[in-house]
C-alpha cells in the first residue's frame, strides 16, 4: 500500500513539472501576440462624418472626437445607446444653473419638454447649434402672425427674439431680460420730447408700457392695440391726476364713479331687471382694461377666457361642444355682459335663445305628442348648454336624465332580462326628445321600431307558418319592449304568455292522465318557434328528431335497431301536450295496434296463444318504438317466451 502511494505522489509532481515547462515555453513562430489598434467612431460613420465636419457651429464633443461622452461604445445595433434620457445627457455638461434652470421663469420647452426642439445635437449652421437661425427658431412653437402684423417693433425685425427675451429662463415674467419699463426705455429715451408729448408729460417711464403698446406688432399706429379707451385722445388727465401732481397717477374717483362720468349707468343696463355683479358693484376693470386691448371693447381677455375668469369650468374641453363657446361671440352668443331681461343674463327666454339657432327643432312643438319640458321651453332640463360629454349635448346619460323625471321606470325597466338600449342607456333609439307624431313619444309604429334593430329575425315573416301576433306586427303582444324576468323580454312567463290565447290546450291539461313535460314546465319554445317556421303548428323540427332533441336515450337505441315503422312519426301514437291515457298515447295501446294489426285473424290468435286481444297489453312483450328482435319483443324476456313455449306455463282454456 505504501508503495502505490508513493507512485502516485511522483506522478502528480511529473505532470506539474511538464505543464509548467509548456506555460514558460516561448511561442511559435506563427503565434506572436495578438493586438488590437482601436479605431474611432466615424472611422467607419465615414457619411456622419463628412456631414458633422460642414456645419459652421458643431457640438465641441464632436470636434474633438468624444463621441463616448454622449453614446455608449457597445449597443444594440443599429441602436445608438445614450448614457442617459432626455435633457439630463445635455445637463451632464451643461449643470442647470448655468442654463437658468434655477430662475423662476424658465422656458416652457426646457421645463417641460427637450433640448433637441431647439437644438441639434451634433451641429448646426446655426448659431448655438440651433436648429434654425433667429426669430424662425421660435415660429416652430409660436404662431408667426402675431409677429408679423402692419407695423413691426424694429427691435424684433432688425435683431430678433434675442433682443428683448432670454431663451432658457429669466427672472422676469415672458423670459424678459429686464422689467419691461426698463427694457423699453434703453430704446426709447423718455427725456426726449417727441416721447413726453406722445405721453402727456405724464412720468411714464419704468411703467408698463404693454398697457397700450403691443411689443411685438400691431395693426395700429405706433403699436398701439387694436381696442384703445377713447379718453386716451382727450388726454389722460380725464381719468387721472394732473402729470404735475405728487401722484401724477391716482385717478380722480374710484372704481365705477370714474367711468360713470361717461357712461351713464342707464345706457349700460339698459333699465334690464337682472344686472351682471361686477356692473351692480361698480367693478369695471374686473373685465374691462381701462387703457387698450386686443380684444373687442376693451376686455381684458378674449372670447369665452374673460368670463370663466369667474365662472370656472364653463370652457372645460367637452366631447360635444357648443358651438357658440368657440365662436367670436363665444358666451356673448346667448348672454348679456352688463344686463339683461332674463335669469343667468340671457338675452332671452331659454326656448327663443335656443330656437335662434335651432328653428328647425322649434318647429317641432307643432307635432302631435311633444315632450314636456320641451313644450314648457326647458332646454336646459335637459341640455348643457356650455357642452357636454355626451350625444346631443345632454346633461347627462341618457337613461340617468330620463329617470330623473320617470322616476318609477328604473324599477320597471331594468330587470333580469333587460332590452339591450335600455341596458345601454339609450331611449332615444326607440322614443324621440322632443315630440312625435304617436304616443309615448315612439320614432316609428309597432314591427318598424323593432327592425331597425331585429332585422334578420323579422325575415321570419315570410316563413311558411308565421305567428299571428307576429305577422300582425304585434311585438308588444308578447314582448315588453323594456325588460321583463322572464326569458326573451316577455311578458309574463311563457306558459302563461301561450295560454292566454291558446286556452283550449290549457282546459284539456286539467283532466289529462299523461302531460309533456315540456308543456308542463311551460317550455313551449323547446318545440314551437314563436315567430315562424316551415313546419305546420311552427315546429323547430320534423318528427322524430324534434322528440330526439330531448328523448336522446331513444334516440340512440332506434339507431342500433331495427324500427318499428309508425315510431318515424311520433304524432302517429302519441298527443303532443297531454293524453287521457299515459306515455301521452294518444288512443289505449290496444286500440292503437289494431289499426295496423289485425286481430281477428287466426294467425295472430296461434301466434298469442289464443289469448283474447281485449285483455292483452301490447307494450307488456312487445318494445313500440324499436327492437333487435324481429317481432320487436323486448330485450329482456322469460327464457319459455323467447321459445315461443307459451304452454310451458299457461294452460290453455278449455272450450265452454
Amino acid at each position: 500500500m505504501a508503495v502505490t502511494r508513493t507512485m502516485r505522489l511522483w506522478r502528480i509532481l511529473a505532470l506539474a513539472a511538464f505543464t509548467a515547462g509548456v506555460l514558460a515555453a516561448p511561442a511559435g513562430a506563427g503565434a506572436a501576440d495578438r493586438k488590437f489598434k482601436r479605431k474611432e467612431c466615424l472611422d467607419c460613420h465615414t457619411e456622419e462624418a463628412k456631414k458633422f465636419s460642414a456645419f459652421r457651429f458643431t457640438h465641441e464633443a464632436v470636434k474633438k472626437g468624444e463621441c463616448e461622452a454622449c453614446h455608449q461604445r457597445h449597443g444594440i445595433v443599429p441602436k445608438l445607446l445614450l448614457k442617459e434620457s432626455g435633457n439630463k445627457l445635455c445637463y451632464s455638461c451643461h449643470k442647470p444653473a448655468s442654463i437658468g434652470m434655477d430662475q423662476p421663469n424658465v422656458h416652457a420647452v426646457l421645463r417641460t419638454g427637450s433640448c433637441t426642439q431647439c437644438h441639434a445635437v451634433h451641429g448646426s449652421n446655426a448659431p448655438h447649434m440651433l436648429k434654425a437661425e433667429g426669430s424662425a427658431a421660435c415660429w416652430e412653437c409660436h404662431d408667426r402672425k402675431a409677429f408679423e402684423r402692419k407695423n413691426v417693433h424694429p427691435v424684433l425685425a432688425k435683431e430678433g427674439c434675442g433682443a428683448c427675451h432670454a431663451t432658457h429662463a429669466s427672472a422676469q415674467k415672458s423670459l424678459l431680460k429686464a422689467e419691461e419699463g426698463q427694457l423699453c426705455v434703453k430704446c426709447h429715451a423718455p427725456t426726449s420730447g417727441g416721447f413726453a408729448k406722445a405721453h402727456g408729460g405724464y412720468p411714464v417711464a419704468g411703467k408698463r408700457c404693454s398697457a397700450c403698446h403691443e411689443p411685438h406688432s400691431s395693426d395700429q399706429p405706433k403699436l398701439m392695440k387694436a381696442s384703445v379707451h377713447s379718453a386716451l385722445s382727450g388726454g389722460c388727465d380725464q381719468c387721472h391726476a394732473a402729470p404735475s401732481s405728487p401722484k401724477p397717477f391716482a385717478v380722480q374717483e374710484a372704481g365705477g364713479k370714474l367711468c360713470a362720468n361717461c357712461h351713464d349707468a342707464k345706457d349700460v343696463t339698459k333699465g334690464q331687471k337682472v344686472v351682471h355683479a361686477p356692473v351692480r358693484k361698480e367693478e369695471c376693470v374686473a373685465c374691462h382694461d381701462p387703457h387698450a386691448s386686443n380684444n373687442p371693447a376693451m376686455t381684458r381677455a378674449a372670447g369665452a377666457a374673460l368670463c370663466t375668469g369667474c365662472h370656472a369650468g364653463k370652457d372645460a374641453r367637452k366631447l360635444v361642444a357648443h358651438k357658440p363657446m368657440s365662436g367670436p361671440k363665444a358666451c356673448l352668443g346667448c348672454h348679456q355682459p352688463h344686463a339683461a331681461p332674463v335669469k343667468g343674463l340671457l338675452a332671452a327666454e331659454v326656448s327663443k335663445s335656443c330656437a335662434a339657432c335651432h328653428p328647425k327643432v322649434a318647429e317641432q312643438t307643432k307635432r302631435k305628442v311633444v315632450h314636456v319640458p320641451f313644450a314648457d321651453g326647458e332646454c336646459a332640463t335637459c341640455h348643457d348648454p356650455h357642452g357636454s360629454d355626451f350625444p346631443g349635448m345632454t346633461g347627462s346619460r341618457q337613461d340617468k336624465l330620463c329617470f330623473g323625471c320617470h322616476a318609477d321606470a328604473e324599477t320597471r325597466f331594468v330587470k333580469a332580462h333587460t332590452h339591450k338600449p335600455v341596458l345601454e342607456g339609450k331611449c332615444s333609439a326607440c322614443h324621440a326628445g322632443h315630440s312625435a307624431d304617436r304616443p309615448k313619444l315612439l320614432k316609428t309604429d309597432g314591427a318598424k321600431m323593432c327592425q331597425g334593430c331585429h332585422g334578420e329575425l323579422m325575415k321570419l315573416a315570410s316563413a311558411g307558418v308565421v305567428h299571428k301576433p307576429f305577422a300582425e306586427g304585434a311585438c308588444l303582444t308578447c314582448h315588453d319592449p323594456h325588460g321583463s324576468n322572464a326569458g326573451g323580454m316577455i311578458v309574463k312567463d311563457q306558459k302563461a304568455l301561450c295560454l292566454s290565447c291558446h286556452a283550449k290546450v290549457a282546459a284539456n291539461s286539467e283532466s289529462a292522465k299523461s302531460v309533456h313535460a315540456a308543456f308542463a314546465s311551460g317550455e313551449c319554445t323547446k318545440c314551437h318557434n314563436p315567430h315562424g317556421a316551415k313546419l305546420k303548428g311552427l315546429l323547430n323540427a320534423a318528427g322524430p328528431d324534434l322528440c330526439f332533441s330531448c328523448h336522446t336515450k331513444q334516440k340512440e337505441k332506434m339507431a342500433g335497431e331495427t324500427r318499428h315503422a309508425p315510431a318515424d312519426d311520433c304524432l302517429s301514437c302519441h298527443s303532443p301536450h297531454q293524453s287521457a291515457q299515459p306515455k301521452l298515447t294518444s288512443e289505449p295501446v290496444g286500440a292503437l295496434c289494431e289499426q295496423c294489426h289485425d286481430v281477428k285473424a287466426s294467425q295472430f290468435s296461434t301466434r298469442h296463444a289464443g289469448i283474447d286481444p281485449k285483455v292483452m297489453h301490447c307494450v307488456a312483450c312487445h318494445d313500440p318504438h324499436s327492437s333487435k328482435d324481429p317481432k320487436f319483443l323486448k330485450t329482456a324476456v322469460h327464457p319459455p317466451f323467447a321459445a315461443r313455449q307459451c304452454d310451458s306455463c299457461h294452460l290453455p282454456v278449455a272450450a265452454k
